[in-house]
Parts: C-alpha cells; structure tokens; sequence
C-alpha cells in the first residue's frame, strides 16, 4: 500500500499490519477503515482515497521519531577513554622523573631526552588500539558465522553486559508461520507432533492415526478445497507436495496453515485437489465469518464444503458426521463441539470449523442443513531452539520479556509454553500501560515479563523506563513500529526479514531472525568482554615490567638497562601477535552461568588492576635482577643488557599464558586450547633468538651471543615468576570466596525468623 488513507470500497479486503502494529494476523477491513502505507493486501481488494504521503504517513512518523534519539558510547568505549587518559597522564610523569633524574645524576641531556621517550614507548601500550580492534572485528566474524550480523563495531562488547532482552514475539520468538496444533471431531481429539524439528503427524492420546480416520480425511478434503491458497507450479505438476513449510505455498497464513495441516496428516493436496474441480464460491467477509466453495468430484457429484468461526458454523448445521456416517447434531454433541472449542480457545488457538453437504444450489441458501465435521486449532508456534535460549538467559543473570501487538491471551500462552511468563509474572496491556505513571510504570517493571497490544510509544516507553532503572537493553523487532525503540536501546537488534528501517537503526542484525541466534551473540559479547581484559591485563603488565626496569634502574645509579632499539624489540615481539592472539581465546565453560557484568563496572574490576601492578612489578624485578648478575660476574654491559632483553620477553611470553584464566595460576590453565596463541608465542621466541644470536642483529640491537649457563640462569629467573604469581592469585581469590560467602551468611535471615 503505497500512502496512507480510507477505503471508499472493498470486497474480503485483510491486510498484514505487522510492521506498524506488530500483530501477526491479518486485519479484516470494511468500508471507510483506514489502510497504512508500507503494509500489504493479504486477501480480496478494494479502492481507497490517499490522505497521507512521506513524513505525514503512519511509516513517516515513526522514521521521524529515530531523529530524536542520541546514540550513547559504549561502555567500553567509555572505560578505554577513561584508560586512555590515565596513561597519557602517567607517562608524562614518569618519563619526566626519569629524565630529570638522569641529568641530576650528571647523564648527558640528550641521553635522558632519548631515555625519556623509549620509556614513553615502553609506557604506552601502542598495540592496544589495534588489538580491540581487531578483536572486535574477528568477534564480528564468528558472528556472522551464527546468522548475527553487526553493523556497528563496539556493539559486539556491549551485548556482553545485557540485562534485559526486549523481545518481539512473532518471528523471533515464535516461527512465524501459523500452524495446526489440534483436529477435533465429535469423536476424536487429535495432536500434533514433532521429533527433532519435523511434523511426523496428527495422533489422539489413545494413539488413533489421523491418516486412518475417515472424519478426518473428510475434514482435510474441505480444508484444502475451501482454500484460496495456491501450491508452486513445479510442485504441482510434480503431483506432490511434502513439506511443513508455509512458504511453499502462497496465501493468506491461515489458509496456507490448512495446506500444511493436510499433508502433516498424510494426505495429498494434490490429489485432492486433481479430485474436485470448483464451480462457485461465496467469498469469505467479516460478518458471516464463513467462507463456502460449491465442488464437482470426477463422478459428477457436487457438494459444498464450508469453513469459519466454529460458532457460526455451528448455527447452520443440523447434522454431525461420526466414523464416515450422517447423524443428527443433539443439544448433547452441540455442547461437546462448544466445549472443544473453548478449550482449544483457552490455548491462544485460532479455531476454524468445518461442515458440508451434498447436492446444493449455487446460492448461499445452499449454507443451509450442513454437516458439520471437525474443528482446527492453529498457532504461531514457538521456535524450537527458543525453549533452550530463554533458559539459558535465565541461567546468565538476563531477563527476558516480551513486547507485542498481539492479543493477550495469545502472548501469554506462548510466554507460558517458552518459560517467560511464570506465576509471578505480570501481563501487560497498552491500554494499561497509558494508564500508569512513570513512577508507577517504575515499581511494577521487575514483574512485568510480557507487554501485549503495545503501539510504538509504548515500546520506547518500556526501553526508556529499563534504562532509567540502570539496566542494559537489548531491544529485537523487524517491524517500522520497532525502530525508535531500538534505536534507544543500548542494543538494538533488527531481523533478517524487517524492514529497511528497522535495520538502518540497529545494531545487530539477525540473519535468520532467531531469539536463538541473539543469546550466542551475547554469549560472544561475553566472550569478547572477557579476552579484552586478558590482553589489557597482559599489555599493561608487560609495560608497568618495563617501566620497572628502567626506573628503578636509574635510581639504583646504573647504566641504562635496556637501550631504545632493545625496548623497541620488546614491544614488537611481546605486545603484537601474542596480544592478538590473546584476544582470540575460546569461550570459558561457565561463560554463561554467570550474571552480567554491571554497566558500570570498571574494566578493572575484581582486581585487575592490583593483578596488573603485582606481575608488573615481578617482571620488572626479576628483569633487573638479571641485568645485576650478568653486569656483575661478566663485567659486560652488552651482555647484561641481552640477559635482560632475554629475561623482559620470556617473562611476558609466559605472562601471556597466565591472562587465559583470572581466578587460577598458571599450572591449573590448559596451556593448548588456543593454538593461535601457542603459535604467536613461538615465533615471538623465535624472533628473540635470532636477535640474540644471530650476527647481523647482535649489530643491529646491540645485543651479544648468551653461553648455556647464562641461558639457564635466564630460565631459573622466569620460572620463579609464575609461581610466586600463583601462589598470590590462589590466596587472593580464597580472600575473595571466604568474602563474599561472609555476605551471603549475613544476609541469610535468622532461624525462626520471618
């Protein structure tokens, strides 16, 4: 529909309003209804008077609402700004104690002046930069691996720190194709059922087929010729049609549903179809809520077949069917057929009812003494990995509730089949909704797992009020309805199949539109959070080691440790590959049993960052203690200065292995799991001794060839290093456990207490 306006004519006119509304049946419309721009005729046709194009359209203000919405950065982008700063500010500082320290000492200015800016080079951790970024576009990578695609670089972090999903029903949570789910005859009750994805049939609890049941097969026949929809040429004249989708066929859902309903029972549309041949319709239309098709089998026989709101059905027909045979309709089997649709009503089902008879005239008085045969009970079912996912979320600490347009009784029952809603939960109008203040809005939030009937406002309103209580959004939808909120979350997710809009604002955008597919995203979030820490954590140790090194070094009155060519060895050696390869670490088991990090939090949190000063500080150490035993047994600077050239990279070699695990030492981390960083740490040793023993580079780095011993000391030097840093890590996480298992006793209520 091209332009907003009313409708001066129409005839079985329904049109899919999903993208606005978010409702996922077709809307019924009659004469002076108003049509949408950018929503699209499902069934019948019409005339209809424009009133409204561009930005004044339905489309149009909802596009005009994303120009009021500032993006924020991320909370990454936030602490590395933060990061970026406090290192600027401590080089400075340092490079100049260390070069006026140097000139009191009576060194050449020149001298501390070059001292001063390899330290600054040491200081600063060029790579890091580089190294996000990297990983952050090799994250985005394997995401698209898992049908996520990212479209904005620092989004992938911040789906790590998720609190809340805010997510659409239809397509997302559900498969957005509507499905059979029960068949009801006066006799049998029958389900559907599925194994391993696929609908292998229709069985009643007592195990009747319904590929054997003759009220069934009658059922079937009516639902696949009272029909509008149409099968795919090439599979039609292939004379089958064995599939579950409903994109295999096209028309309204509803129908096509039929189509499929037909085939998970066994029978053949196809057949069907070839047996009779249509000769007269009476179109369905919102006020006889039937549609009725007059047919002519192969023998000449006519029947009319009928379906519709099993209510009105039911007042036209004076006659049921019960194993193949006409019995008259009682007050008694009136009230079972009542009782079936009620119940299947109860479940959220859409229910149609199915009646016929013989020899009618092409009129509808022909409507008239039917038989009725059966009812069907069809919904959007819920996606099959979504059950997992929603526990999933549970167990990481993330709340999950849903937003939709559609009727409450039908968001709820699939909120209750996925887990969402409980017994706690609360269920939401849009009307409520514009009831509520902010504040009250505020206090009822928490219980609050499912907002059905919602317009646009509503969910901007909903994201905003999650965001006002601190929380971290994640907001899904396809629709142009979705867009501003999505845009106002912290992390907006658009389907494969939205609109262009809805994508345009979004920071995520899920290929194959599946809840599913969100969760790994956030688990990736996590992943990518968690390995940023460990390459800060290895980068910022290595550079605090080599800030030790020289510092310290100058106030002990010694020669310059390590020369400006040598630090530069360092940091192409250590801060590059390793790093990268750091960053590209496989995810950790519990990654996802565990609470999101706080939006808040600090990238130091949990102590990282006395972590950080203490193996800097060992690195620094142990590098200048070797420097003193060779400067003093050798008598050789050139030597003492390859020594701690030596000691300063193996050291951070080995620190790399350690940044894999945060709670755990060195000896209960498995060392192989990422051969990536197994590779980049050989061929940084490798680097290391050719520019200690090969000639051309003792030239060029001034460095000098180390004997076996020398090598060995180097080694009993290192390997002190991750023990003692083990031992500090094992006490310093019991500390922490013994801590908090302090807190959780406190807050345990008292025995006897309320």
């Amino acid at each position: 529909i091209p332009a907003d306006g009313k409708l001066l004519s129409c005839t079985g006119l329904s049109c899919d309003e999903s993208m606005l509304t978010g409702e996922s049946a077709a809307v019924q419309k009659q004469i002076h209804d108003e049509v949408s721009m950018g929503c699209t005729v499902k069934s019948g046709h019409g005339i209809f008077q424009v009133e409204q194009t561009g930005m004044h359209t339905r489309m149009g203000q909802i596009a005009g609402m994303l120009t009021e919405i500032e993006e924020e950065p991320t909370p990454l982008q936030k602490h590395l700004g933060q990061l970026s700063k406090y290192i600027a500010a401590g080089c400075l500082l340092i490079c100049a104690v260390v070069s006026i320290t140097g000139v009191l000492r009576g060194e050449a200015l020149f001298d501390m002046l070059i001292t001063g800016v390899s330290l600054a080079v040491a200081a600063v951790p060029e790579g890091l930069c580089a190294v996000v970024t990297i990983s952050l576009a090799l994250a985005v990578s394997r995401m698209v691996k898992k049908n996520a695609l990212v479209r904005r670089l620092h989004a992938v972090e911040t789906l790590g720190c998720a609190t809340v999903i805010c997510s659409d029903k239809t397509g997302t949570l559900t498969e957005n194709r509507m499905t059979v789910q029960e068949i009801a005859t006066p006799k049998y009750h029958l389900y559907l059922e599925v194994s391993k994805g696929k609908e292998i049939g229709f069985f009643s609890e007592n195990g009747e087929n319904a590929a054997d049941l003759d009220d069934i097969r009658q059922l079937t026949e009516i639902a696949v010729l009272c029909n509008n929809t149409q099968l795919p040429q090439e599979r039609e004249e292939k004379g089958l049609f064995r599939t579950s989708k409903v994109e295999a066929v096209q028309g309204d859902p509803t129908e096509s549903a039929l189509f499929v309903m037909a085939e998970s029972a066994h029978f053949s549309t196809v057949k069907i179809m070839r047996e009779f041949s249509r000769t007269f319709e009476i179109p369905f239309d919102s006020q006889r809520k039937r549609m009725s098709v007059i047919v002519r089998n192969r023998q000449g026989d006519r029947w009319i077949f009928s379906k519709g709101a099993p209510d009105y059905m039911l007042e036209l027909c004076s006659y049921y069917l019960e194993n193949g045979q006409v019995k008259l309709l009682t007050p008694s089997i009136r009230k079972k057929i009542q009782s079936q649709n009620e119940e299947m009503a109860r479940k959220a089902l859409r229910v149609l009812g199915f009646a016929y008879q013989s020899e009618p005239e092409e009129s509808e008085r022909a409507e008239s003494d039917l038989i009725f045969v059966g009812l069907a009970g069809m919904i959007d079912p819920p996606r099959q990995e979504a059950y997992q996912a929603v526990q999933t979320c549970k167990k990481a600490g993330i709340q999950t509730v849903m937003i939709t347009g559609d009727h409450v009784s039908t968001a709820s029952a699939i909120a209750r089949d996925l887990k969402i809603l409980d017994t706690n939960g609360r269920v939401l109008t849009g009307k409520e909704l514009d009831q509520m203040t902010d504040v009250q809005l505020d206090r009822e939030l928490d219980q609050v797992r499912v907002f059905a009937r919602v317009a646009p406002a509503h969910k901007l309103r909903i994201v905003k009020a999650f965001k006002k209580k601190g929380r971290v959004v994640a907001m899904t939808g396809d629709g142009v309805n979705d867009a501003p909120a999505i845009k106002e979350a912290d992390i907006g997710v658009a389907m494969g199949n939205g609109t262009d809009v809805t994508k345009e604002a979004a920071s995520v955008v899920l290929l194959d539109s599946s809840f599913a597919t969100l969760v790994s995203a956030i688990e990736e979030g996590r992943v990518i959070y968690k390995n940023i820490r460990k390459f800060i954590r290895y980068l910022l140790s290595c550079n605090i080691g080599e800030i030790v090194t020289m510092f310290l070094g100058m106030l002990m009155g010694m020669p310059v440790v390590l020369l400006p060519i040598q630090i530069l060895i360092v940091n192409l050696v250590t801060d590059g590959l390793p790093a990268i390869a750091l960053g590209l670490e496989p995810a950790e088991k519990d990654i996802m049993q565990k609470p999101p990090r706080k939006k808040q939090e600090g990238i130091f949190s949990d102590g990282l960052l006395s972590t950080i000063v203490f193996r800097g500080i060992l690195i620094g150490l142990t590098t200048l203690a070797v420097f003193t035993s060779f400067y003093h047994s050798s008598q050789n600077l050139l030597v003492a200065r390859t020594g701690a050239l030596a000691t300063l990279v193996i050291t951070q070699l080995i620190h790399v292995f350690e940044c894999k695990r945060e709670e755990v030492g060195i000896f209960k981390i498995n060392l192989l799991d990422n051969w990536k960083l197994v590779a980049a740490v050989a061929f940084s040793t490798l680097i290391l001794a050719l520019s200690i023993h090969l000639p051309i580079c003792n030239l060029l780095f001034q460095t000098a060839p180390l004997t076996w011993r020398q090598m060995g000391e180097i080694a009993l030097y290192c390997a002190a290093v991750p023990i003692l840093s083990s031992i500090a890590i094992s006490f310093k996480h019991k500390k922490r456990k013994d801590r908090k298992q302090e807190e959780i006793s406190f807050q345990l209520p008292v025995q006897g207490e309320n």
